[in-house]
């Protein structure tokens, strides 16, 4: 069972065997030196991961604020602008988000709020690289520079920031409900020989009725992305997440790999909760309105028992730059998911409608000839 010594208080775990640095193996879950083999079990603390009031945070939200790890160092992409987190002895290396070299000179990690929980990595790097290549075989005119990337294994592991909220909702709505009647309707029009007939048909119209009431709901774990490097439609096509295998946050998770602090603001990301949520409760206000057809004029929505989670989550990221642009590549790191951005080959595209117009044409004199 891996133990540390609290007077040094760095989060650097050395190998007993050897005294290399041990890293984090998503595979079996545990620290693992990569010289001498040997692995050590992270201990998983006594608490499960807590839902952390919202509005007592707002007015205390310096007590809880620290980094990700005593020795973390925090570097920014000069390039794109992202922040990531690493502990020695660990580098930056490469830009993760938009694959520029990180020359900026590394510093303190600046003071976040804490994490409650971690989703530790499942899918290990080979078998990212492994879901990149598949995800290739199934795109239609890939570029040639797309399928070097992925035989590069040019994508990195990174815990990136998500809040989730908890809360209960009651709204109060106005609007209309259409209820629709039919009334027979008589045209003229030709039949096969020209003549002119009188015909009859159903025509449908609606009847408005004032509505009004409340509806009420409990929202569990509204999701939202609290990094601005990536687009929020991306990561969402990652999930579902795992969140029901959350382990409390411990840095252990993160040697060997980067971490992003959160670039949206808790109340922010609140915000961002209530646009989540909207659909739902407009979907619960049309069925209280019922009828036909359904007219939502105003609805107000009070937000009560409201609890968040700040929580890292893994997530491989590629970046490739092609014909001047910045293509990126996301990996679910437990499900192995894949989303990205591809550009299309213009000469592939352009082979292979000529292929099919030489084929029509082909086709056209052949058919054409047994007239």
């Amino acid at each position: 069972m891996l133990t540390t010594t609290a007077p040094e208080k760095v989060h650097r775990y050395r190998c007993p065997g050897c005294g290399a640095d041990l890293l984090f193996e998503p595979r079996d879950g545990v620290l693992a030196c990569p010289y001498c083999g040997r692995q050590e079990r992270i201990e998983a603390g006594g608490e499960a991961v807590a839902e952390r009031g919202y509005e007592e945070y707002l007015k205390l939200h310096a007590e809880r604020m620290g980094t990700l790890a005593p020795s973390a160092l925090e570097v920014q992409c000069q390039t794109c602008g992202a922040a990531v987190t690493f502990t020695p002895p660990m580098v930056a290396g490469e830009c993760d988000f938009c694959g520029s070299p990180m020359v900026a000179q590394p510093r303190s990690a600046d003071p976040v709020l804490a994490p409650e929980g971690v989703l530790p990595f499942r899918v290990t790097q080979e078998q990212a690289s492994e879901s990149i290549r598949r995800w290739l075989s199934s795109l239609w005119f890939a570029p040639g520079a797309l399928k070097r990337m992925a035989s590069e294994e040019g994508v990195g592991g990174v815990y990136l920031p998500f809040w989730t909220y908890d809360a209960h909702t009651a709204s109060s709505y106005t609007g209309q409900r259409g209820e629709h009647y039919y009334t027979t309707e008589s045209y003229t029009t030709k039949d096969a020989q020209g003549n002119t007939v009188t015909q009859t048909r159903q025509v449908r119209h609606t009847r408005w009725h004032p509505a009004s009431g409340t509806v009420s709901r409990w929202f569990d774990d509204l999701l939202i992305p609290a990094t601005k490097s990536l687009p929020p439609a991306r990561l969402a096509a990652l999930e579902p997440w795992d969140l029901s295998e959350l382990t409390r946050y411990e840095p252990a998770y993160l040697s060997g790999y980067k971490a992003q602090r959160y670039q949206l603001e808790l109340a922010e990301g609140f915000e961002a909760a209530k646009r989540l949520a909207a659909p739902a409760i407009e979907a619960d206000v049309r069925r209280d309105i019922g009828g036909d057809e359904q007219r939502v004029s105003q609805v107000s929505t009070h937000y009560s028992a409201i609890t968040f989670k700040h929580l890292l989550l893994p997530v491989y990221v590629g970046a490739y730059r092609f014909r001047d642009r910045v293509f990126q590549i996301v990996i679910n790191g437990r499900t192995g998911e894949v989303q990205g951005e591809r550009p299309y080959s213009f000469w592939k595209i352009f082979l292979f409608v000529l292929s099919v117009a030489l084929l029509l044409v082909t086709l056209i004199l052949l058919f054409g000839g047994e007239r």
